[in-house]
């Protein structure tokens, strides 16, 4: 079902972004619905995943997604590895009662954004919303100048990022990257032969400040799980792949060793 404020006039609405709603709760779709409404959002939302990837086969507009886990016939894990073959572009933020960080690991390194439980308040989600978009209106602008000839593309040696698309190619062959992965190897190939703290890279997936919610050092742990995925995605192409290098206690680095 598609939603949107009665108190925007269509040429208001055209510029609003949408936002799709994935959860069997009927009445938890309703009210955060509704209160996204009243923050000026156009809203879609749907009942079972199936309903949904089917809706975006068939054209349906989203810039990003609100999905559960807990979900007949196909769960909110299962959406999103279906999702990230189909829309690999399109944000998705996990809004669950499920709190164990074995679940928050697996949502991110699956490529979700973000991992909000759904007892916390309206405007903490809405905040997790704001910033992802956010950041999505930023990387778009800063693909603008594609359009004046100036390249999207990034080279190093064997590696190479096209911002545009958001893909990334190691010895000429494309990487199964989610988001979150590309953003990893985008802050550290960008700053080559640096050392690029923990806090930092979780930053660039979470945004600036982020809480992980297991302590004050919890997030080392989702980005250590975050690079071994990394990692293991370079070495399926190339076994001998060993650019990004770990700086115990601090974080890691792309090295500056000729990999061409």
């Amino acid at each position: 079902m598609k939603r949107k404020s009665p108190d925007l006039d269509d040429q208001d609405q055209s510029h609003r972004s949408c936002i799709a709603i994935v959860d069997d709760d009927p009445l938890f779709r309703e009210s955060i619905a509704q209160n996204l409404i009243e923050s000026g959002y156009e809203v879609t939302d749907y009942d079972a995943g199936k309903a949904f990837l089917s809706a975006l086969s068939d054209g349906a507009s989203a810039d990003l997604v609100l999905l559960d886990w807990k979900m007949p016939e196909m769960n909110g894990i299962e959406v999103l590895r279906q999702l990230r073959t189909q829309r690999p572009e399109l944000p998705v933020i996990f809004l669950t009662v499920l709190s164990d960080q074995i679940y928050e690991e697996a949502a991110l390194l699956g490529g979700a954004v973000d991992f909000v439980e759904k007892s916390r308040s309206f405007s903490i989600i809405l905040r997790r919303v704001e910033n992802i978009l956010d950041r999505r209106e930023a990387a778009a602008g800063a693909d603008a100048p594609k359009k004046t000839n100036v390249a999207s593309e990034f080279n190093l040696g064997a590696l190479r990022l096209d911002s545009a698309s958001r893909r990334g190619y190691w010895r000429d062959q494309e990487l199964e990257l989610t988001l979150t992965e590309f953003a990893i190897i985008e802050a550290l190939a960008g700053r080559r032969g640096k050392d690029v703290s923990y806090r930092e890279i979780y930053d660039v997936v979470r945004g600036r400040g982020f809480q992980a919610g297991f302590g004050g050092e919890g997030y080392r742990a989702n980005v250590r799980s975050a690079i071994k995925r990394v990692r293991q995605k370079f070495r399926d192409l190339d076994p001998d792949f060993d650019c990004i290098e770990n700086y115990p206690g601090f974080g890691y680095r792309w090295n500056t060793v000729d990999n061409t």
